[in-house]
């Protein structure tokens, strides 16, 4: 109901350890393209870095008591290499440490999640753009304070979605260059079990599995994975603000859109009538959550020294489980909106509910330059009262008032309490949110979607 297989997919255990496997296949090539150690070796650890030849349960069992998964791990990876070729057993893991194998597998899965993320993003954010498309003069009841205020168009609160989307979609974009970075820096970042060719490894590292190549070890500043969860946490809240806006509008009373019906789908255990809102209700659970778990990511950053005692644990579930509450927020929210049924006139109903109060602020627009704004103000205001107190419509009550009466005239009436001649820029602001998520589309993400090496990672 949270998330999707796929993501689930991308942060299960199989993902996990090819991850770390990664690292070392990468590290060893690396070091034997500068002459660290054997090509022979380096060949004989990638042919065993492949996930499928360990046992998930076992790793984990022993990672309880070793304090980390790469531990039983890098002793896995070096009995299978032993048994092949006892030579280049001695060069696995060379130079490195558990937390470099750790985080760079991360990075790994990250740019993957990152990958179904924004491509989600994207349907969403499509689905969202064709609807707003669709219903950019639809007039209906624009609510502050959940009071009906003023006409707008359903298009527009579309727009508004789509707007906050498209924003969503280029922080994830901006953030690729600055988080997806090589972790390699030895026991205590100094690289010294290296030697003097410790940055011309990790470069070579970093172009072999696509990553940055960072002014220097990061263990202990934690701004590159908060940054991501930071994000996410934005998106989790645009995701939610939309559920919430669907879930009112389908209110019994309200009744302007519903859910996408299916056999089974939204309905009550008890209550033959219901049809409730599922995709907007996982949406929301889940914007919900995200929040407390940001938060233990930013907590996370205060880390001691230059390797943590917790706060670099406490990230390991996180940051997962941010991932997989949003990935499945925009996959029911993209099904939801996709399916989307819209009731016109229950809207145009909606917009009559007040007997004319939701264009109070017309009318006085329409009186200010006779009366000036504050006087026409108290004039309208004086009305809406009467129309309140006497259950009447305030077209028929301003009709009766003489000291409005010669402006007020029928025709301007009838003009003023049509809500379509009430919806000021409503069509060309969604014409400009739709052209600029459209623009976002067309602009290309860096090459391969990977970040970008730092400037002069190219040489030690």
């Amino acid at each position: 109901m949270f998330s999707t297989s796929r993501m689930r997919e991308a942060f299960g255990d199989r993902a996990r350890v090819q991850g770390m496997l990664d690292m070392e296949a990468a590290l060893a090539r690396a070091e034997a393209r500068i002459g660290l150690i054997p090509a022979s070796a380096a060949t004989t650890i990638a042919v065993h870095c492949r996930a499928e030849h360990y046992d998930f349960a076992a790793l984990g069992s022993a990672a309880a008591f070793a304090g980390n998964v790469a531990i039983p791990l890098v002793t896995a990876l070096t009995e299978a290499v032993a048994r092949e070729h006892p030579d280049a057993a001695r060069h696995v893991h060379w130079g490195a440490t558990s937390q470099d194998i750790i985080d760079t597998g991360l990075m790994l899965q990250l740019r993957a999640a990152l990958d179904l993320v924004e491509a989600d993003l994207a349907r969403l954010a499509h689905a969202v753009g064709t609807l707003a498309t669709t219903h950019a003069r639809t007039p209906i009841a624009g609510r502050t304070l959940l009071q009906q205020a003023l006409p707008t168009t359903f298009g527009l609160k579309l727009a508004g979605w789509l707007s906050a989307l498209t924003r969503d979609r280029v922080r994830l974009r901006e953030l690729r260059p600055r988080v997806l970075a090589l972790q390699f820096g030895g026991a205590a970042g100094t690289l010294a079990a290296l030697g003097d060719q410790g940055l011309e490894v990790a470069a070579a590292l970093a172009a072999d599995l696509e990553l940055a190549l960072p002014d220097i070890p990061w263990h202990s500043q934690r701004d590159r994975v908060a940054e991501i969860a930071t994000t996410l946490g934005l998106l989790s809240g645009t995701l939610g603000k939309i559920a919430r806006d669907i879930t009112l509008l389908m209110q019994t009373e309200i009744g302007e859109v519903l859910e996408p019906a299916s056999p089974g789908r939204g309905g009550s255990s008890t209550l033959p009538h219901k049809r409730n809102p599922v995709g907007t209700t996982a949406a929301a659970a889940a914007s919900l959550r995200v929040p407390g778990l940001v938060a233990t990511m930013l907590a996370a950053m205060v880390q001691e020294h230059e390797r943590a005692a917790g706060g670099w644990h406490a990230e390991w579930e996180t940051l997962p489980d941010i991932f997989l509450l949003v990935d499945g927020a925009l996959a029911n929210l993209t099904q939801v909106v996709q399916g989307l049924e819209v009731d016109t006139v229950r809207m145009r109903d909606n917009l009559d509910a007040t007997k004319g109060l939701l264009l109070a602020e017309a009318v006085t627009t329409e009186l200010a330059p006779h009366l000036g704004r504050m006087a026409a103000h108290r004039v309208v205001e004086r009305a809406c009262q009467r129309a309140i107190a006497g259950h009447r419509h305030l077209r028929d009550v301003l009709a009766e008032q003489d000291e409005t009466r010669t402006w007020l005239t029928d025709v301007v009436l009838a003009r003023l309490f049509d809500p379509r001649q009430y919806l000021g820029l409503a069509e060309l602001l969604v014409a400009r949110a739709i052209a600029t998520a459209e623009h976002l589309g067309d602009r290309k993400p860096n090459a391969h979607h990977h970040a970008e090496p730092a400037p002069g990672a190219d040489a030690p």
